[in-house]
């Protein structure tokens, strides 16, 4: 059966090593952007989480020529109307690390009884042409007051997960992957990949039967 090439659109290569542990028994071969040399950046302007990683997928699937698959996720609170949302990485500003976010956060928070928060994680696996498959998760849970663990990154030091009794910081990391919204996207995306191939080779079929008119096209004008 023949390989598939997957593009997964980062540079993060723990991000990428992890997508090819959990897709090892497939036939299918993981890249990243960084296998590629420099490429520009998408733009994440989109609205919602869904919008940004069809966005960095599409973007990414074009530029290469083969599938690809990225991922948006953040953190919405209840009490803050859904922030910060789409602007999880650049809550406190543009350059902001996570402390800093954290520490906006947890000042924003000051006196606030609700604490309900979730995080959310959508997948999007784009081909070139267009077309994608989306898969979306969340982990419910409640802003702390004060940060708490060392593990993570993120909001996971004020991210506490009720059924753990534990912040995410507080979670290792393969206990944290077993219940985090993005450890139950990757998994939903794991139990349909064979439908997945199945669907990416119609789709790459397609793109190379519309090339091959194309060019026949321009041979006969």
């Amino acid at each position: 059966m023949e390989t598939i090439t997957l593009v997964v659109a980062t540079r993060n290569r723990a991000k990428s090593s992890e997508i090819r542990a959990l897709l090892k028994d497939f036939p299918v071969e993981i890249k990243d952007v960084a296998d590629f040399g420099p490429l520009p950046e998408p733009v994440e302007d989109g609205r919602t989480f869904d919008e940004n990683a069809y966005k960095k997928a599409l973007f990414t699937a074009r530029v290469l020529g083969l599938p690809a698959l990225a991922d948006d996720s953040g953190l919405e609170v209840e009490a803050l109307g859904g922030e910060p949302g789409v602007h999880s990485a650049r809550y406190a500003g543009e350059q902001a690390t996570d402390a800093e976010n954290n520490r906006k956060l947890l000042e924003t928070m000051k006196g606030v009884g609700n604490r309900r928060a979730r995080f959310v994680c959508v997948l999007s696996l784009a081909v070139p042409t267009g077309p994608a498959l989306t898969y979306e998760a969340t982990c419910e849970g409640e802003i702390t007051t004060e940060p708490r663990g060392t593990y993570g990154f993120g909001y996971d030091p004020v991210f506490y997960y009720p059924p753990a009794g534990k912040t995410f910081a507080e979670m290792k990391p393969e206990e944290k992957a077993a219940v985090s919204h993005r450890g139950r996207a990757l998994r939903e995306l794991r139990e349909e990949f064979d439908k997945v191939l199945v669907w990416l080779r119609q789709r790459l079929a397609e793109e190379r039967r519309l090339l091959a008119e194309g060019i026949c096209q321009h041979e006969h004008t």
